[in-house]
Parts: structure tokens; sequence; C-alpha cells
């Protein structure tokens, strides 16, 4: 695993790279462009950077400065060995460029923010190998498919996405952020759709709900506070939405999970 912290920026101009070996990245952090043979998609938080070994592929932030990724590593006969276990999977090889931030992809990503936060070096052995095997599993039924977003889209789904990453814990309407970016709500709405692969609220819940999971495995405050400081209005509603997305209730999620 390798904690991957890119500070490049608008003035830095994307310069050509090869994968060796099959990666699997989780964006934790920021926004940037990423462009391989299998097509170019925008990355944003909880997304899943795909590549494949001997894949040339660039990487662009002239939509914002910096990102930051917990980026792990597979050989092919390892990933070989994860595939035949995968139902569904035919092919050894990534099929898209990325995944989207995925409601089933929340959890796991929150244990491996968590351990990265805690320098939990020991849990990645079996957090890369659970990765790697929601990674193959989620791009067998992946459909990317359709018109690749134009720059100027992705540009407005990347500011719309900082904004939201720097204000989760604030109220933030669909229509403010339209009119950030110069354009009508129905057209930003289907725009952040397809360029995030979920809407702007769904974006919005998940990235309030990660923030609290990481809390809740990494620090002593109470339920309640890590509710309201995420930005949920009262300890019901995010009870309800953490059992939904999580599978079982903070407190349970809490004992049940968090490290020594």
């Amino acid at each position: 695993m390798s904690d991957v912290i890119c500070t490049a920026s608008a003035a830095d101009r994307p310069f050509e790279e090869e994968h060796r070996d099959f990666c699997v990245a989780a964006v934790t952090n920021g926004t940037f462009r990423y462009r391989a043979r299998e097509g170019t998609a925008m990355l944003a938080p909880g997304a899943l950077l795909l590549g494949n070994p001997g894949t040339c592929y660039e990487c662009g932030h002239e939509h914002g400065a910096g990102d930051r990724c917990l980026s792990f590593h597979f050989g092919p006969a390892y990933m070989e060995r994860i595939v035949a276990d995968v139902p569904g999977a035919k092919t050894l090889d990534f099929g898209t460029p990325r995944l989207p931030p995925l409601p089933a992809l929340v959890p796991l990503l929150a244990e491996a923010e968590a351990a990265r936060e805690m320098a939990d070096a020991g849990a990645f052995e079996e957090l890369a190998l659970r990765i790697a095997g929601a990674a193959v599993t989620a791009a067998c039924s992946a459909t990317d498919r359709g018109r690749t977003p134009s720059r100027r889209d992705q540009k407005r789904v990347a500011e719309a996405v900082r904004r939201i990453e720097v204000d989760a814990d604030r109220p933030i309407s669909l229509a403010e952020l339209a009119d950030e970016t110069a354009t009508s709500p129905y057209h930003f709405l289907r725009t952040f759709r397809h360029v995030a692969g979920m809407t702007p609220y769904q974006f919005l819940l998940r990235a309030r709900l990660h923030r609290a999971a990481v809390r809740l495995r990494t620090s002593d405050q109470t339920i309640s506070a890590i509710a309201f400081s995420a930005g949920f209005n009262d300890l019901s509603t995010f009870n309800r939405r953490f059992r939904r997305l999580m599978g079982e209730a903070p407190g349970t999620y809490r004992a049940r999970r968090r490290r020594p």
C-alpha cells in the first residue's frame, strides 16, 4: 500500500506514466483527471482508480491542485487468483478506468482511511485483498458507457466536488452549486451524475457518513457530537442513514470495528 500525496496543479503539465502491476487506488481527497487506454474519467473522493499492467496513463489537475490516494498494487499472478474467486468475473484486465463512489464501497474505504490515520500498517494486508476483490466485483457490472464528459463538464463537477469536500458539514443546495458553475440546476444535476457517478446530494451524504465513520474509529467523541459535526441536524436521521449505508448502527460499528 502507498499513501500517495500529489501537489500538482493546473500549472503542471501531465506526463505519461505506466502501471507496472494491477493498480486499485482509492481517492481520499481532491480531484484529478485520469486518462488511460480504457478511457478518461474525473476522479473524486470515494472513487477507485483502476489500472492494468503495462498500460500508460496520465493524471491532470487542471480543475484544482492536489489529491491524495491510498494506492494498492497487485502482480498478475496474485490478481488472477482473486479474479478466479469472484463470481461472474471472466477477464483479468479492468475494462473501465474508474469506479464511481459506490455505496457498497463506503464501509471498506472508511476502514482503510481510518487504518491510515492510525498508522495501522498491519491492517493493510487484509484491506488490500478486500479492496481488490471489491473492485473486481464492482467492475464486472460497471457500465461506464456513453459519451465521454467534456473537459468543461469535468471542470464544473470538480469545482463542485471540492466545494462539497470543504463545506460538507454545512447545508449546500443544488441551486447554489449550479449557480457557482453557471449552469441551470437540471443541467448541473445531469452533468454531475454523469461525471461523478451519483447525484450531488448522494455525494454530500457519502462525504458526511464517511467522515463520521472514520471519526467513530479514530476518536473518543460521543456519537451525537460526531453526527452534528458531520452536518446532520438530529441524531435519529444520522443513525438511520448510517445504518442504511454501513449495515449497522453507529454504536455497533464503533464497538465491533474500532481497534485498541
